[in-house]
């Protein structure tokens, strides 16, 4: 099926002609997701300006039966922004609407449009003097809206929390075309259901997100970064417990990454400076900071009482912003350097904080039994019990592909014993669709469903993802 001629004058009577893209040979940017599983073979690829331009498509999608696939900056690592079914889904690129509504230095909060990079988000907040906390590798590329749709979570979770702990109001287009106007900047409104947490975490399959009044946060005024090295991870953890106790709200990230990535960041990445550190099997890369400057290092006074205690064998402290950017790169870089050594697949599992040790033992027994070939790239936000459990192939990188279903029911079934989440912060998408029915409840299923009919009963919004289409 192809996007008649009648059609396309429609949709370009709403954006502008040059807004309506059905060649597929200009395709590349919005089709090709970043983990190499999903290419989106949308009818086109629809760009709108505003609000109304969205609302406007939503209702002519809504009058000719057509789905469409909301994308912000195309890097969902579930499949959630990639169309499902080829040729007949409009792929709604929100990316032209971006930019500050208004922000209240006062009130601390934000609003801009969905489309704004993350990473401008961070500088308009920096601009005035304050700080916008929701922070991972892909910010130059990700969209506010679609952290929002995802509920992103990223590395400052432990102290600010995830994207719904940030988000004060929103504007979505509902699948009927209207607009809903929930862009309140209050911290208290207890007039009823809390509409706009519906949306966050939907993956667009409820409403379109178009605009967000965020949270702002005082802009620290200095940091301490460091990476120090543990033996195991419940030594990490011990190290976390002596971090809460001496840090206390200071402590911003806590990071637990195995050896194994760090050393293909090395192999792989060698133009990325890794600090030399002893050949402890686990690192830990830990950041405090701090609203008024301190006149000595918290972080020191730290690491110097974990090295009395034998918690940690070594450790490297940053000594300007310089280095302590390069310590984040080395984790940053991590993703990179898995699929540079072949067949990288990913998990984002998230679990009891106390039992992650015994997981962690427990998990890699039985996927090393089950595939002696696979090798691991366990890093992640230890703090908030979100691990990255990933896996690279280096001798054939299609084995992780060709297993990966197999790979994905022992890690998964793993969670589920431990009172965990298959999902902490990239969402379900397509990639996890099957595995959450397998987990989750079937109330939780009937009531998702339930909501998904109310808000969208024609199924026309991101359909497939979530919740199974036409069920």
């Amino acid at each position: 099926m192809s996007l008649s001629k009648e059609w396309k004058l429609e949709l370009q009577a709403i954006v502008g002609e040059h807004h309506v893209i059905d060649d597929p040979a200009l395709y590349g940017p919005y089709t090709d997701d970043f983990t190499d599983h999903y290419v989106s073979k949308p009818l086109a690829v629809v760009r709108p300006a505003n609000t109304e331009e969205v609302s406007r498509i939503v209702r002519w999608c809504a009058l000719n039966h057509v789905a469409l696939v909301p994308q912000g900056g195309n890097t969902s690592l579930t499949g959630a922004a990639s169309t499902l079914r080829p040729d007949t889904e409009i792929l709604l690129s929100l990316r032209r609407m971006k930019g500050l509504i208004h922000v209240d230095p006062i009130n601390n909060t934000i609003a801009v449009h969905a489309g704004t990079p993350l990473a401008e988000i961070h500088d308009m907040a920096s601009d005035c003097g304050r700080l916008f906390p929701l922070s991972f590798a892909a910010e130059g590329n990700a969209t506010i809206g679609g952290c929002v749709a995802c509920n992103a979570g990223g590395v400052a979770v432990l102290r600010y929390g995830t994207t719904r702990d940030l988000v004060l109001g929103l504007e979505v287009v509902l699948a009927d075309g209207r607009i809903w106007d929930g862009m309140q900047s209050l911290r208290k409104d207890n007039t009823g259901y809390d509409l706009k947490d519906l949306f966050i975490g939907s993956e667009g399959t409820l409403g379109i997100i178009t605009a967000v009044v965020l949270k702002l946060m005082p802009q620290p005024q200095e940091k301490e970064t460091a990476i120090a090295c543990v033996a195991t991870p419940e030594d990490a953890l011990k190290l976390l417990s002596l971090a809460q106790g001496q840090a206390s709200s200071a402590l911003t990230a806590f990071e637990l990454i195995s050896d194994q990535p760090i050393s293909r960041v090395r192999k792989n990445l060698p133009d990325v400076p890794v600090p030399p550190l002893d050949d402890s099997p686990w690192k830990v890369l830990l950041e405090l900071s701090y609203e008024i400057k301190s006149t000595e290092s918290g972080l020191e006074k730290l690491l110097e009482l974990a090295f009395e205690k034998e918690i940690i064998s070594d450790a490297v402290i940053a000594q300007s912003q310089v280095q302590q950017k390069q310590l984040w790169h080395v984790r940053e870089s991590i993703p990179l350097a898995d699929r540079a050594e072949g067949g990288s697949i990913h998990s984002d599992v998230s679990l009891p904080i106390s039992r992650i040790p015994e997981f962690l033992k427990e998990t890699s027994q039985l996927i090393r039994s089950a595939y002696p070939w696979i090798g691991e790239s366990i890093y992640g936000h230890l703090g908030d019990g979100n691990i990255h459990y990933n896996f690279v192939s280096s001798t054939d990188p299609q084995l992780t592909y060709q297993h990966e279903e197999g790979i994905r029911e022992i890690l998964y079934s793993q969670v589920n014993r431990f009172a965990g989440s298959i999902s902490a912060e990239h969402g379900i998408g397509q990639l996890k669709l099957e595995h959450n029915y397998q987990f989750k409840s079937d109330l939780d299923i009937e009531l998702m469903r339930r909501i998904k009919s109310v808000f969208d009963p024609e199924q026309i919004l991101n359909p497939g993802k979530v919740l199974r289409f036409n069920q």
